[in-house]
């Protein structure tokens, strides 16, 4: 038993790690260990009383110093396991991060959030819709008849099954009457996708929000109103704005609301195609055919719906003369911008 005792402490100190560990444990205390073994081979038959007396109780106390030797040996292999871990290439893994940068919001995500909160200011929700779209409320519903030729001008990714990718977040304004009803105020930001040839001012993927507000008695001079509020908040600072008559089906009388380029100041450049003015707001009164559309009835009830370009607004308000740069996934040029607005 002295024997097995300092063989074991010996084959305990060599151990250097957890599956060392266990084959020593399963060496002297397996099915087949060494003080297992012992105990099944004595022959207790030709030991006197006294002697088996004397005889388990030193085995029993083999036994409890080799469970006690291993527990020992267990917590110094686990703490050395661990700074093993924490050291790795030299580096201790406990220490906090040298590189903490925070990271950066995309430019386009900043605009919609900031929207968003001049919106809700304004009493209007947000809405999300469906990125897939039916023809009928991204079309139809919009008084755009198939042979309309305003389609033409959406170059439209159409799906197998008839469905398509929505070209406009228009698509939520009869859906929206057809769920909550009226007076509404909201707004639906997203994206959305054309079959567009891409250059500096335009792509396929882009961003918009648009807005829908119906109650009684609505008239163009609520629309200015809600614009002023928005650009002045948008921009903080003075813009310079021009409305000018546009044909859009699914408002009567339509507007279109352009500012200033203010990447060149209106002196013309690549992005605003050398006009100096970048169309940034389509917008009106609503058509008594879409109320219909949404179950309104338009002797009652009047509104307004805008629409704006969350990708062009954020081109505007941060300087950035390229469209393609948005998704261009160059992270220099997301880290340009602030984690919040």
């Amino acid at each position: 038993m002295d024997d097995i005792l300092q063989q074991l402490r010996q084959d305990l100190d060599a151990a250097q790690d957890s599956k060392q560990l266990e084959q020593v444990r399963i060496k002297y205390l397996g099915r087949k260990g060494l003080i297992t073994t012992l105990a099944k081979s004595t022959d207790f038959s030709r030991l006197s009383p006294e002697e088996k007396r004397s005889f388990g109780q030193r085995l029993n106390t083999l036994k409890s110093e080799a469970e006690r030797l291993l527990a020992e040996a267990a917590a110094r292999i686990q703490a050395l396991e661990k700074d093993r871990v924490r050291r790795i290439a030299g580096l201790d893994l406990s220490l906090p991060s040298i590189d903490r940068r925070m990271g950066s919001i995309h430019p386009i995500a900043l605009v919609q959030m900031e929207l968003e909160e001049i919106f809700q200011g304004m009493g209007f929700r947000v809405l999300t819709g469906y990125e897939v779209e039916l023809e009928y409320y991204n079309f139809d519903a919009l008084n755009i008849p198939p042979d309309h030729p305003a389609r033409d001008m959406q170059d439209t990714f159409w799906l197998e099954n008839g469905m398509l990718l929505r070209t406009h977040t228009s698509a939520n304004q009869v859906r929206a009457l057809e769920t909550y009803g009226v007076p509404l105020r909201a707004i639906f930001p997203g994206r959305c996708f054309r079959n567009e040839a891409i250059d500096a001012s335009h792509e396929n993927t882009f961003y918009q929000l648009e807005g829908l507000l119906v109650d009684r008695d609505i008239s163009v001079a609520h629309l200015i109103a809600v614009m002023k509020t928005l650009l002045s908040q948008v921009f903080r600072r003075e813009v310079t704005v021009r409305l000018r008559p546009g044909f859009f089906p699914f408002v009567e009388p339509g507007f279109e609301l352009d500012v200033q380029c203010l990447i060149c100041g209106g002196k013309g450049c690549s992005t605003c195609k050398q006009t100096g003015w970048i169309e940034l707001i389509p917008c009106g009164l609503v058509h008594p055919k879409v109320l219909e559309y949404g179950r309104v009835d338009p002797q009652v009830y009047s509104g307004f719906a805008f629409g704006m370009g969350l990708t062009r607004l954020a081109m505007m308000k941060y300087g950035i003369p390229d469209i393609r740069l948005f998704n261009s996934g160059d992270i220099r040029f997301y880290e340009q911008f602030p984690a919040a607005f």
